[in-house]
């Protein structure tokens, strides 16, 4: 029976750390203090040095547990990522999370040999603990903030965070086992690499369209959709594990496969591993919190805090500047990247791995990791909006927040059933500008349901009910919030040409000449650009670019939204200029190609 209790008690105990931590996030953003330092902080004071008085020393569980957390956190991240927005800026995320970590490893190096006595091997795993950025806590730290980064500088900071976790841990492991063993040669490492990487790549690639066939092709119950991908993802880390590949890698690209094929029940997908994602970083950070030892960190804090500093203000602007010296960023956006290096729980969970092993000084390199962590969160964290700021790197955003619903149609996958309950006040209702990709099926109204005909026009209290593609369905949103003057700017949004310029100023916050209000699109183009629109002529306006979309007998007939930059970048380097010029060549080619007559 005491047996039976402890289980029980255990098991409360590990529930309430998780409602707390849960609720502490209500803390963290009314004070925008950091969300992932709270949980720590739960951590730290239910532990065996805090008033929880919770002995775990337990490294190995806290190993798995955080490796399945993180491999759920990439898989997410994954799924989320465009191929387009990949492919886009792949060379300079690629670079600077690769060649980037061994420059802050590196850089950082000098700073845990000098301060703590280390060798220099020692000193590089010192760097390559905290090599690591986090962009979770970045990107809801900006969320909380509300802004919006420029596209540029959003994809390089998402794409990089996706792939500089597996290079810290290969790094990592590899200076462990050199420590441990002293027999590596650079051939061996090499090998090493090579097998993590193709292994990792093609595990993550092959199970990510195995999960797209199952989704697709298996009537699953409803509601096991998302719980299987969860699963799978977890499965797919551990088989490349298991056979010696990179498991962080495979599920970032199975989560890529996932996130860009055309799958059944994609938004619940979504919705569900947001959730999953947000319990797993609770979950990792209370239990690194419980790992931790207070009562042992004055000896090692000011050294740490040495090396902290050193990895904010030297090591990684100098890993940014270097790795992104060749690509056409502008300084102030490499200020920022440098800044937004905020470290968090891969941090922690990578310095678990010297004790797990039984390295010698393997507790230093914990404790040095936990205060690199913290200070990088109460440092870089809190101000990480004002930077974004300062820097003109970022756009106002306001989130639009509406009651959405969404229904599966089985048999096909381009189209769902997508419903709103219509609020007084609305955009959908006051203006007559519509959405030329969402049709509406039904509306209910006083328990009715009605078709469109039948309903004729939409008012105040109905419940409406559009066909639209899966991707696309959020952007439905801002139509039926109560407060307008929250706009949001979507790219590839796309707009009938007898729109307003008003109705598109209301809705997504672009700055209308009074002059100008009233008149459509079409009428707008003709008279910014002085001529006859052709397809592909863009006119700025304020944050967003419109783009002639389709153009019949000379007439903007559909206008398409994209998110401008406000500060385009003008090369500078001769690689830059070879790039820009390469550019403008592809453009005018196809600009020759669209205008030659069909036979």
């Amino acid at each position: 029976m005491d047996a039976l209790d402890a289980v029980g008690i255990s098991v409360l105990l590990g529930s309430l750390l998780v409602l707390f931590g849960i609720l502490s996030s209500l803390v963290a953003l009314r004070f925008g203090a950091p969300l992932l330092l709270a949980f720590l902080v739960v951590g730290m004071l239910a532990g065996e040095s805090g008033p929880g008085g919770i002995v775990f020393n337990d490294v190995a569980t806290a190993y798995i547990v955080g490796s399945v957390a993180l491999g759920l956190i990439l898989f997410d991240g994954g799924l989320r990522t465009r191929f387009q927005t990949f492919r886009s800026v792949m060379a300079p995320a690629g670079l600077l999370s690769t060649a980037g970590v061994i420059v802050t490893a590196a850089v950082t190096a000098p700073a845990a040999v000098f301060t703590l006595g280390m060798s220099w091997p020692e000193g590089l795993l010192c760097g390559a603990v905290v090599a690591s950025t986090d962009a979770a806590a970045v990107f809801f730290l900006l969320h909380a903030k509300g802004l919006r980064l420029r596209p540029r500088v959003n994809a390089t900071l998402e794409v990089e965070s996706g792939l500089n976790d597996p290079a810290a841990i290969f790094l990592t492991i590899v200076l462990v086992e050199y420590l441990l063993l002293g027999n590596r040669t650079w051939s061996s490492i090499v090998m090493l690499l090579a097998r993590e990487i193709v292994l990792g790549g093609l595990i993550g690639y092959f199970g990510g369209r195995v999960v797209v066939m199952v989704l697709n092709r298996l009537e699953l119950p409803q509601g096991l959709h998302a719980p299987f991908v969860a699963t799978a993802a977890v499965v797919i880390f551990a088989i490349a594990q298991s056979v010696h590949g990179s498991g962080f890698l495979a599920v970032y690209i199975a989560g890529l496969v996932v996130g860009n094929s055309s799958t059944r029940a994609h938004n619940t997908l979504i919705t569900f591993l947001d959730a999953v994602t947000w319990l797993a970083q609770i979950g990792m950070f209370v239990i690194l919190g419980l790992l931790a030892w207070p009562s042992r960190l004055p000896e090692t804090v000011l050294p740490a805090l040495a090396i902290a500093f050193t990895l904010m203000f030297i090591a990684r602007p100098a890993a940014v500047f270097l790795t992104l010296w060749p690509f056409p960023f502008t300084t102030r956006e490499k200020l920022f990247i440098s800044w937004v290096g905020l470290r968090g729980a891969v941090g922690i969970f990578i310095a678990s791995i010297p004790v797990l092993v039984g390295l010698p000084k393997s507790h230093i390199f914990f404790d040095v990791g936990f205060v690199v962590v913290l200070v990088s969160l109460l440092v870089q964290g809190w101000t990480i909006a004002s930077a974004a700021h300062w820097l003109h790197v970022a756009l106002p955003r306001a989130d639009v927040s509406a009651h959405r619903t969404e229904l599966d149609l089985p048999g096909q996958l381009a189209q769902e059933l997508v419903g709103y309950p219509v609020v007084g006040g609305s955009p959908y209702v006051r203006r007559g500008i519509r959405p030329s990709w969402a049709k509406l099926t039904l509306v209910v109204r006083d328990d009715r349901v009605l078709t469109p005909e039948e309903a004729g026009e939409v008012r105040e209290g109905d419940y409406v009910y559009f066909l639209a593609p899966p991707d696309r369905a959020p952007a439905l949103d801002r139509f039926f919030v109560e407060d307008s003057q929250a706009p949001m700017v979507v790219e590839d949004f796309f707009v009938p040409g007898d729109a307003t310029l008003s109705a598109l100023a209301e809705i997504y916050g672009v700055t209308a000449d009074p002059a100008e209000a009233e008149a459509t699109l079409a009428e707008f183009f003709v008279k910014r650009l002085r001529r006859t629109p052709r397809t592909g002529d863009v006119i700025p306006v304020g944050p967003v670019a419109l783009v002639a979309h389709t153009v019949v007998e000379g007439s903007v007939t559909m206008v398409g939204l994209q998110l401008a930059d406000p500060d385009p970048v003008r090369p500078k380097t001769a690689v830059g200029r070879a790039l820009a010029i390469a550019r403008l060549s592809r453009m005018r080619l196809r600009t020759i190609i669209s205008r030659r007559p069909r036979t």
